[in-house]
Parts: C-alpha cells; sequence; structure tokens
C-alpha cells in the first residue's frame, strides 16, 4: 500500500485527490495540509510514501522549498510536485530541489496513478521532451526494475542475484529495454536516464 500525503490548498481539488486515491486498491491517502510549511512535520508524524506537494500553498509559500526540506532530512520518502500553472516553469527549481516527479493538474486520473506508482518504482516523470519520446512509458514493471539497479550502479551478476532471476532471464528483458529506447547498450541508457531526470535513482 503507497500511502500518500497530500498538500493542496484548493479544497475542492484536495477532496478530490483523496477520493481518487482511496478509490486505488494499492493507495491510501493518510493525510492532507494547505500549508507546505507544515508537511514536513506530518511527514515525521505520519511516515508517508510519498507526498503530492502543490507548487505554490497557503499564503504562497513555496512547496519546492519545503520539498526541499523534506528530501535533505526524510530522504526515502518520494516527492511528486504538482502545478496548476504548465506556463510557469518551476522544473528546474523542482530538479535542484531532488523532486523525484513532477506533473501538471490538467493531467489525467490515469496518469497521476501512473506517475505515483512509477515514481514509487524510481522512475522519474516530467513534462518535457522526455514525455514525447518513445519510450517514456512503454516499460514493463521488470524492465523499470532492471533500469532503476543498473542506474543505481549494479553489475548484471548483482541484478541477477537481487531480482533473483537467471541470465537467460536478464538477458531478453535487457534486449527488450535497448529495442525500446534504440540505444546499443544499458549503460549508455542509464547515463541517459539519469541526465534527463526519466530516473531517480535511489542510493542511500
Amino acid at each position: 500500500m503507497i500511502k500518500i500525503l497530500i498538500v493542496e490548498d484548493q479544497i475542492m481539488f484536495k477532496e478530490a485527490l483523496e477520493h481518487l486515491i482511496n478509490g486505488q486498491p494499492d493507495m491510501e491517502a493518510i493525510g492532507s495540509t494547505d500549508d507546505a510549511s507544515l508537511a514536513h512535520k506530518l511527514c515525521h508524524e505520519l511516515s508517508p510514501d510519498l507526498v503530492l506537494m502543490d507548487v505554490v500553498t497557503k499564503n504562497d509559500v513555496s512547496g519546492i522549498t519545503w520539498a526541499c526540506q523534506i528530501r535533505k532530512e526524510i530522504p526515502h520518502i518520494k516527492i511528486v510536485i504538482m502545478t496548476a500553472m504548465p506556463e510557469i516553469t518551476f522544473l528546474d527549481e523542482a530538479r535542484k530541489a531532488g523532486v523525484h516527479s513532477y506533473i501538471n493538474k490538467n493531467s489525467s486520473n490515469e496518469h497521476l496513478f501512473y506517475v505515483i506508482r512509477s515514481t514509487m518504482k524510481g522512475l522519474g516523470i516530467y513534462p518535457g521532451p522526455e514525455e514525447a519520446s518513445p519510450f517514456a512509458s512503454q516499460f514493463n514493471e521488470k524492465e523499470i526494475e532492471v533500469i532503476r539497479l543498473v542506474c543505481q550502479g549494479k553489475s548484471r551478476s548483482e541484478i541477477i542475484k537481487e531480482l533473483k532471476v537467471s541470465e537467460s532471464m536478464i538477458k531478453p528483458i535487457i534486449t527488450s529495454i535497448l529495442d525500446k529506447t534504440g540505444f546499443d547498450s544499458i549503460a549508455k541508457f542509464a547515463i541517459y536516464a539519469v541526465g534527463r531526470g526519466l530516473i531517480v535513482p535511489d542510493l542511500q
């Protein structure tokens, strides 16, 4: 179960998010606040797995500023920044703050769930050029696991051991990833993925 803290100052949108999240079999909204400056305290109290953080909250408090603080103090918590202002780019600020993913509020419910689940698996989702790439959302769960481990610097033998699979099972997974991305080596794709923010590896 993915435990989610919602930080959103628009009451109707916050309640809609709670309803949508609680309607998923693998998600639970465990708390909410309209002020990003309170999110840090709630993270310590509620221990969410992921925070859905509005980019600007009550009294113009910056969600990105407090996302940065949470990332420094509680680095295992995933953070997804939400914005209703796509014409104003906070992308660079979000990346510098260590935010895992970034979503526009006009996205579909399906995309929201995809972002949450993918972020929990270590796949960072940001709007922009990478969304237009032909492989941005085409990986299956096993492929995401392999990509995540490669981006953590794991060797093939270490990946095989961690995933409890054989060499004959891992080879077609890597081949599929390369076919989807057009890269000739999984290491090259890992460098690209981390550099573009497609993957945010957990190194701690």
